[in-house]
């Protein structure tokens, strides 16, 4: 456990899925789909309306970044080209209060630093109680509109989270949708005529 009395974490998990054959297809090259999650307290349980969330923000983001990070690192090899961020809370807790810890600079710049990231980190964050399906989506850590790299970790920890508890996730992926064929965001732009630099059109 990181050395920061704030930051209370009771379990960390880690989940690898490599796909060999889709869609009736062996896969040239097998997609990994890796996940690290963290179950922590949440650090507002009890305390009602809380308006001043920043001092959780920091003394947990960072730790939590960190520690994340670490395992993604060691089960990638650092071969990471998607990337993604999720959180759920327990029902005793506020939606906010995994936003609050996901979105932000201490926590996902540990990450995007780490894998030297040029795109924003997609996320999903939800609320529910232990056994609630947890979502991580996933996108080109360098090309936003690559779809090839457009993914899903769908998992679920049968006993969390508590009432009392968020669960934290990070996501990465090694390689793309398995057999991907639906082109990208540029090939479209181009198809209907749209500046590759003002794609709404605005």
């Amino acid at each position: 456990m990181p050395d920061n009395a704030e930051v209370e974490i009771r379990r960390t998990l880690s989940h690898v899925q490599t796909t060999y054959v889709e869609g009736w297809q062996s896969v040239d090259r097998p997609t990994r789909l890796i996940a690290a999650l963290a179950i922590i307290r949440n650090p507002w349980f009890g305390r009602g309306h809380v308006a001043d969330l920043r001092p959780e923000i920091r003394s947990h983001g960072p730790v939590l970044g960190q520690v994340l990070t670490d395992i993604i690192l060691e089960a990638s090899g650092g071969q990471i080209e998607g990337y993604g961020k999720a959180s759920l809370v327990g029902m005793g807790g506020e939606q906010e209060h995994g936003q609050a810890l996901t979105h932000t600079l201490w926590f996902g710049n540990r990450y995007r630093e780490a894998v030297s990231a040029k795109s924003y980190m997609v996320f999903a964050n939800t609320r529910g109680g232990a056994g609630t399906s947890l979502v991580i989506p996933l996108m080109d850590k360098d090309d936003g509109s690559r779809r090839s790299h457009y993914q899903t970790i769908h998992l679920s920890i049968p006993d969390a989270p508590a009432e009392d508890e968020i669960v934290i996730a990070l996501g990465a992926s090694i390689g793309g949708h398995p057999n991907h064929r639906i082109g990208d965001r540029h090939a479209d732009l181009k198809e209907m005529g749209h500046s590759l630099d003002n794609p709404a059109g605005v």
